[in-house]
Order: structure tokens, then sequence, then C-alpha cells
């Protein structure tokens, strides 16, 4: 996860969240996004 930059990361999980990937696959992504203090914007309207 630490080669990832904060852009690719946010855009992964994106795309994993709206693809329904694996649960814990999603978590492991929060995590580092948390660690990173990147927002997610799970409250924002989806386009």
């Amino acid at each position: 996860m630490h080669s990832l930059s904060d852009h690719l990361l946010l855009s992964s999980y994106k795309k994993a969240a709206k693809l329904k990937l694996n649960d814990d696959f999603l978590a492991l992504m929060e995590k580092e996004m948390k660690r990173r203090a990147i927002q997610s914007q799970k409250g924002a309207k989806k386009e």
C-alpha cells in the first residue's frame, strides 16, 4: 500500500467499493487512507 500515491489509493478504493469487492480488502484500504488522513467522501453525492 505504501507504494500507491494518495490519488491512486483513493481512486482504487472508490472503484473497489463500486464493484462491491471483499469487505476485508476495502477495510485494508480504509485503514491506509485513515493512516494518510485521506477522506473517502462516503457521504458525498455519487456521480
